[in-house]
Parts: C-alpha cells; structure tokens; sequence
C-alpha cells in the first residue's frame, strides 16, 4: 500500500522504517524540503539529522506535505500536535478527501515546561482528532497508537508479550477495520485493540497523556503501557 506520513520527527521514522518493512511504499512530508535536508541539527533523542538518516533509509520517499499527502492511500499524521491542523492544511483538503488518515498526534502545550499539558480547547470536551475531522470532512479520521511510546506503536511486543492495550475510534467503522488490519501487521492482537466508539473517543485517549507522561517522568523510562484487566 502507499502510505504516506507527515512528519518527520521520530515517531515519524520509527513508523516509516517499519512501514518499509512490511513492504509497504512510504513518503514522508514536511514543510520546507531543502531546509529539512540541509538542517544539521539533532533531535530531542540525540538521533542524527533527518538528512543523514533519509539517505540510509533510501526505499523511504521523501517531499512536501502536499506531496506525500498527493501520493498516498492511506495518511499517517505524525506532526506536533499543536501544530497538525496548519500541517494537514499544507498538506491539501483535496489530497486528504476519500483516505483514511491515522491520527497519532497528541495536542501538548509545551509553553511553561515539562510534563507537558493538554492544550486549551483541545480537551474534555473537544480533541485534537476531532478538529481534524471537522477541518476535513471527507477525510476519514481514526485515532489510535497516540497512548505510548512510539517503540512499542510498531512492535508491542517489546513489553509484556505484547499482552497491553491499544485504543482505537473514528466515525467510519470500514476505516476502522482498514486501521485494525495494519495494526495487526505492527503485532497488535485484536483482544489488545480496543474501539471506544466515534471521533469523540480522541478525548479519552488523548486525555491520557498527562498520567502516561507522568509515569514516565517517574519510571525514566517510556518502554511501559496499560493493560485492560477485567
């Protein structure tokens, strides 16, 4: 499948590399290419600078927002979350009509420091996700793999046998199981994917963030996630 992903931070990679994997044909967008490629700095991780990593991941397409939107089947929404709706906006309302787009991102408001807060208006009672959807109609959104560490978004099975939750919603149920599919690719278990209904499920999941971000901040360690036990 031609899947495309805006972003190009680490989670962006990390869901590229395994997306190449499974054999899948990936592009990757971002905002200003030739800045992108020219750029020497290193990100939050310490990770070499995007150029140096697309050349060693040569099967990964690379171009704008509106051309990696234009090109793939299926988009994966990768950016900052404070800055996802501007990006998809780049991106194109027509690339983006008719596909369904995996919406990862969580709306963090960084502006007094770590943890992290949920940013205004993009909680309890509206979402990230939700704007989304609103600003695409056409498009077909699902919120899920936004509640861990990005490692385990692409392999769960690197903790507890991969016996640990993923939620997932959206409004479209054709789309959702579309989603379901390539989760299973990533070693999701179907008892592990849990759908939480419509778009307005974005708020729990996204909701999740200060006590995930608060764990880590505990743990020193992002490699942990919840488990349904009933």
């Amino acid at each position: 499948m031609k899947i495309a992903i805006i972003g190009t931070g680490i989670v962006g990679k990390t869901i590229a590399s395994k997306l190449v994997e499974l054999n899948h044909d990936v592009m990757m967008g971002t905002r200003n290419v030739s800045d992108k490629l020219a750029s020497t700095a290193t990100d939050n991780y310490g990770n070499p600078p995007f150029g140096e990593w697309i050349k060693t991941n040569s099967k990964v397409k690379f171009g704008s927002f509106a051309e990696a939107a234009a090109f793939g089947e299926l988009v994966v929404n990768a950016t900052n979350g404070s800055n996802s709706i501007t990006a998809l906006i780049l991106a194109g309302t027509k690339n983006l009509a008719g596909k369904v787009l995996i919406d990862i991102a969580n709306p963090l408001d960084f502006s007094n420091g770590m943890p992290p807060s949920l940013l205004p208006g993009l909680n309890n009672t509206n979402s990230l996700a939700e704007e989304i959807q609103k600003t695409f109609p056409d498009t077909m959104v699902i919120k899920t793999l936004n509640t861990m560490w990005y490692g385990l978004m692409v392999n769960p099975s690197l903790v507890g046998n991969g016996d640990h939750i993923n939620f997932i919603s959206g409004n479209n149920s054709e789309a959702k199981n579309k989603v379901i599919k390539l989760l299973n690719q990533f070693g999701w278990l179907d008892k592990n994917i849990l759908d939480i209904g419509d778009i307005t499920g974005a708020r729990a999941t996204e909701s999740l963030l200060p006590i995930w971000l608060k764990v880590m901040g505990v743990t020193k360690n992002g490699a942990f996630n919840f488990r349904l036990v009933r």
